[in-house]
């Protein structure tokens, strides 16, 4: 697994390679690039962001693999109730039973379950909706799968709720002071948190998959690991999207909203376009110092794939490139001395006054997950493509809960 991540990330170097040796070239002409010139970097910038995708998705499995052979040899170790009492109930929808009736439906439908196991399953009384209430098995492994495929949720601070209550956690407006230094029976200025007035409150989020009957015929997969990993991948691409872009109306707040409840107006940095660039030098350095010390250690910018090929072209006062590219195992790509998170739903519309990127501590934006999902087969209502849907009803929230640990880069 490690040689694999080492060929894969020296195959990602080559390129970066290729892609600067493209640019010098026009450097050194002392033109632009021509137009197969610009595709080509294009091209060449695309499989780099692909190759990265794939790199962290290696190196996040082989950390769970560690970590599993880690516990099959030391055992799991033993999780009393808070009260002291020993553990002698289960939840119903954590056990083997429930999954393999779960499994069964997804397969076959409800002639694959009994009536017992139906009622046991069913959301509501409503038998004729045909939404069961998924095992939690598969909603953490769900979870799980969204974040692989959306790699924001890394950093941010994600909760995972039983339920679908309110996290009950206010917003900060703003960090408590710094204690001062005060003379022996001399009291400091006062000092105090505002809260703000939104809270995490995970929101219904619905998704249909469609799968082939075929395959979910097949004994090669088993058929809730299908239903999952799609299921997965369409919630994280609607999830990332609100993030980033989402008015926090019945879905996530998100980084570029300005919002009194999130992030205003009052942490947004211009930067100025030149004859060369949408995003300048100065303007990324105007939104690092923007950005208090005390949150450099985690900060990351955002960016969009295409702000990241203009970005790879700027140069220093002194003629070198700003952009850093990792050649170690596990470093990312760095710009003025911060790790680059990338995002296709970063805004890059390079009109004036649009927000382009963002530096951020990222974990000062939190998630709600509710552990209660569940599920509704369709057979018949794809019947002329061979084909069954799974619609998911799950329910999530997220927000900006401190502004002041983000600055926003706005054009023009």
């Amino acid at each position: 697994m490690r040689e694999r991540i080492r060929e894969l990330r020296q195959r990602r170097a080559n390129l970066v390679k290729q892609a600067r040796e493209i640019l010098d070239r026009a450097e050194q002409e002392k033109r632009s690039l021509s137009a197969d010139e610009e595709q080509q970097y294009q091209n060449i910038m695309s499989e780099v962001e692909n190759l990265r995708k794939q790199i962290e998705r290696e190196e996040e499995l082989a950390a769970l693999e560690d970590e599993m052979r880690g516990n099959s040899q030391q055992g799991e170790p033993h999780r009393p109730n808070p009260s002291g009492a020993p553990n002698t109930r289960q939840n119903p929808r954590a056990t083997e039973e429930y999954r393999s009736a779960f499994r069964r439906y997804l397969r076959d439908g409800l002639s694959g379950i009994t009536a017992d196991e139906l009622r046991a399953m069913q959301a509501d009384n409503d038998a004729g909706g045909g939404y069961l209430v998924a095992p939690q098995q598969f909603v953490n492994e769900l979870l799980a799968n969204v974040t692989e495929d959306t790699p924001f949720r890394k950093f941010a601070r994600v909760f995972t709720l039983t339920t679908a209550a309110s996290l009950g956690v206010p917003t900060l407006d703003r960090s408590q002071d710094d204690a001062e230094w005060t003379a022996e029976l001399a009291v400091g200025g006062e000092t105090e948190v505002k809260f703000g007035k939104r809270e995490l409150r995970p929101h219904p989020l619905s998704k249909e998959a469609k799968i082939s009957n075929k395959l979910l015929r097949l004994a090669v997969m088993d058929a809730e690991q299908i239903v999952l990993q799609e299921l997965a991948r369409i919630f994280a691409e609607t999830m990332e999207k609100a993030y980033m872009t989402g008015d926090g109306v019945a879905k996530p707040l998100g980084i570029f909203k300005a919002s009194k409840d999130g992030i205003s107006t009052a942490r947004d940095v211009a930067s100025k376009k030149d004859a060369n660039n949408i995003i300048t030098f100065d303007g990324l350095k105007n939104a690092k110092y923007k950005l208090h010390q005390k949150y450099w250690k985690n900060a990351r910018w955002l960016f969009h794939i295409d702000s990241i090929a203009e970005i790879a072209k700027i140069k220093d006062n002194n003629g070198q490139y700003i952009w850093s590219d990792s050649v170690v195992d596990g470093e990312p790509d760095r710009l003025l001395g911060f790790p680059i998170l990338i995002s296709n739903f970063v805004p890059n519309d390079t009109a004036d006054g649009k927000y382009i990127g963002a530096l951020a501590d990222l974990s000062k934006y939190w998630i709600a997950d509710s552990l209660e999902m569940q599920i509704q087969r369709l057979l018949e209502a794809h019947y002329k493509t061979n084909q069954t849907g799974f619609v998911g009803r799950m329910e999530s929230d997220g927000m900006p809960v401190l502004e002041e640990a983000f600055v926003r880069i706005k054009v023009g």
